[in-house]
C-alpha cells in the first residue's frame, strides 16, 4: 500500500486532522455519495462516536462537520466563507451544498455527541444518515477519520487488512519497513529520498513533485511566520497567550551578545514549533507533518537547519520532505499516527522520528545513519500519553511541539555521531509503539478523561 508524500503532507485547517479535517472530509465524501444517490433527501444527521464525541467541541469537530456537509474541503478552506455558511446555519437550520437541494440540519438535534462505547473500526468514528421527507433513512455511512486527516469508510477500514498490506505496490522501491527500505537503499546505490522521489515518480510528473514539495514547504513556512507575527489569546477558553512572538523578539534582541548561554538555541527551535502550533490551535492554514497536533516539529527542525545550520541550503528542502515521509509512511503502515488509537506517541514520536530522519539525510547521514535518528527519536516519545485539557490542541500540545523537535535535533545529531549500527532497529521502536498504543487506557488517548486534562483547571 503506497503513501504518497503528499499524503503524509496535507494542507489543511486547524486545529486537528483527525477532528476537524477528517469530518471535513467525510462530509464531502457523504456529500458526494448523495450526489450520486437516486434518492431525494431533505434532512441530515450526524453521530460523533469515540473521541470525536469526548474532545470534539474542543477540536472544533462539530464546526468541522457542518462545514463538510455544506461543501468546504480542508485543502480549499475560506475562513471568510466559512463564517458566513456556519452563520446562515445558525439562522435557517439549513445547509446549501453545490448540487444538492437545501438540507435541514439543526445542530442542536441532528448532530449527536455519543459517549457510550466507541465504534469498532477505530476510536475517532461519525455515522452519517441522509433521510426523506417522511423521516426514513435513505442512506447511512460510517466514517473512521484514521489521523493526519485520512478518512475511511467501514468497507474500506475493513479492506484495509493483513491482506491488502501484503499486496506488493506498483513502486520500484515498495519498502514496507525500515528494513526493507534499508536493504534496497544498500542493492540500489540510492539515498532513501532518491527512492521515494523515483516512487512518485510512478504517479505524478517530476514538475508536479517539485511543485507539490515546493507549496508544502511554502505553507509550512508561512503558518511559522504567522504564528511568529501574532499575540493575543488562543480560542477556546482556557485564556492561553501566544508566546510565539514575544519569545522570538526577545531572541532576536538578544543577536550578538557575547554572553548569551549554547543553550539558547533550544529557545529558537521551541519558538518556531510553538508558532506553527499556536496558529494551529487558532483555527490557520498547516499542513499535516503527519497530524496537525504535531504540526510543528518538522517545520521547526527545518527552519532551525536552514537558519542556524552553516551550509543548509533551500534548495534541499524537498530531500528532506522526501526523506522524512519514508519514515512516517513506514511508521502509519506498521503502527499509527493518530492520537486517539496510540497516545502523543503516535503524534509528536512519530514528528519527531520524520523530523529527525530528514535532517540527517540533509546532513549528509548514510541510510543506516538515518534509520537510526529516525529510531531514536521515536523510542524516546515510547508511552507518551495524549490528555489535552479541555480537549483543546493547546496544553501540553503547543509546548510538547518545541520539545519533539529538540528532541529530533539531538537524535539526529547522535545518529550522525555514529556509524549507523545500533541495537534497537526502527522497526521494533515501531512495532513497540503499537503495543504501547494497544495497551494504553483510553483515558490516555485523546478522550481528555485522564492526565493532564484532569488534574488541572480547565478555565
Amino acid at each position: 500500500m503506497f503513501l504518497s508524500v503528499f499524503d503524509i503532507f496535507k494542507v489543511g485547517v486547524g486545529p486537528s486532522s483527525s477532528h476537524t479535517m477528517g469530518p471535513m472530509v467525510a462530509g464531502g465524501r457523504f456529500l458526494d455519495a448523495l450526489r450520486a444517490s437516486p434518492f431525494h433527501p431533505q434532512s441530515l444527521r450526524v453521530h460523533l462516536h469515540g473521541s470525536l464525541a469526548f474532545t470534539g467541541k474542543g477540536h472544533a469537530t462539530d464546526r468541522a462537520t457542518i462545514l463538510g456537509l455544506a461543501g468546504f474541503l480542508p485543502e480549499s478552506y475560506d475562513h471568510e466563507a466559512a463564517e458566513a455558511a456556519l452563520a446562515e446555519n445558525r439562522a435557517t437550520h439549513l445547509l446549501v451544498p453545490e448540487g444538492l437541494a437545501a438540507l435541514q440540519f439543526d445542530p442542536e438535534h441532528d448532530l449527536i455527541f455519543d459517549y457510550g462505547a466507541p465504534l469498532p473500526g477505530h476510536a475517532n468514528g461519525m455515522v452519517i444518515e441522509a433521510r426523506d421527507a417522511q423521516g426514513d433513512v435513505i442512506l447511512r455511512e460510517t466514517y473512521y477519520s484514521i489521523g493526519g486527516g485520512f478518512v475511511l469508510t467501514e468497507a474500506e477500514h475493513t479492506a484495509v487488512d493483513d491482506r491488502a498490506l501484503s499486496t506488493p505496490s506498483a513502486v520500484p522501491f515498495p519498502f514496507r519497513s525500515a528494513a526493507e527500505m534499508l536493504t534496497m537503499a544498500h542493492a540500489s546505490g540510492l539515498s532513501i529520498a532518491q527512492m521515494k522521489w523515483r516512487n512518485e515518480c510512478r504517479f505524478r510528473s517530476e514538475q508536479e513533485i517539485s511543485d507539490g514539495l515546493a507549496r508544502v514547504w511554502l505553507v509550512m513556512n508561512d503558518c511559522l511566520n504567522r504564528g511568529l507575527e501574532l499575540d493575543g489569546e488562543l480560542p477556546g477558553g482556557l485564556r492561553v497567550k501566544r508566546r510565539a512572538k514575544a519569545i522570538h523578539e526577545a531572541l532576536l534582541a538578544e543577536r550578538g551578545m557575547n554572553l548569551a548561554a549554547p543553550h539558547t538555541i533550544n529557545d529558537w527551535i521551541s519558538c518556531y514549533a510553538m508558532a506553527v502550533n499556536e496558529e494551529n490551535a487558532a483555527g490557520g492554514q498547516v499542513v499535516t507533518a503527519p497530524t496537525n497536533g504535531a504540526a510543528g516539529v518538522l517545520p521547526a527542525v527545518i527552519r532551525y537547519w536552514l537558519d542556524h545550520v552553516p551550509g543548509a541550503t533551500s534548495s534541499r528542502v524537498g530531500e528532506f520532505l522526501l526523506t522524512a515521509a519514508a519514515v512516517g509512511g513506514i511508521i502509519k503502515t506498521n503502527a499509527s499516527i493518530s492520537g486517539a488509537e496510540c497516545g502523543c506517541q503516535a503524534e509528536v514520536g512519530s514528528a519527531a522520528a520524520m523530523a529527525a530522519a530528514g535532517l540527517a539525510a540533509v546532513l549528509g547521514g548514510t541510510p543506516e545513519q538515518i534509520e537510526n535518528a529516525a529510531e531514536i527519536a521515536l523510542e524516546h516519545h515510547l508511552g507518551m500519553t495524549c490528555d489535552p485539557v479541555k480537549g483543546l490542541v493547546q496544553v501540553p500540545c503547543i509546548e510538547r511541539n518545541g520539545l519533539g523537535a529538540i528532541k529530533a535535533i539531538s537524535a539526529a545529531s547522535l545518529a550522525l555521531r555514529g556509524d549507523g549500527t545500533h541495537f534497537v532497529p526502527l522497526d521494533a521502536a515501531i512495532e513497540t509503539m503499537r503495543q504501547t498504543g494497544r495497551d494504553m487506557h483510553e483515558h490516555y488517548k485523546e478522550t481528555s478523561l485522564g492526565g493532564l486534562a484532569v488534574n488541572v483547571p480547565n478555565c
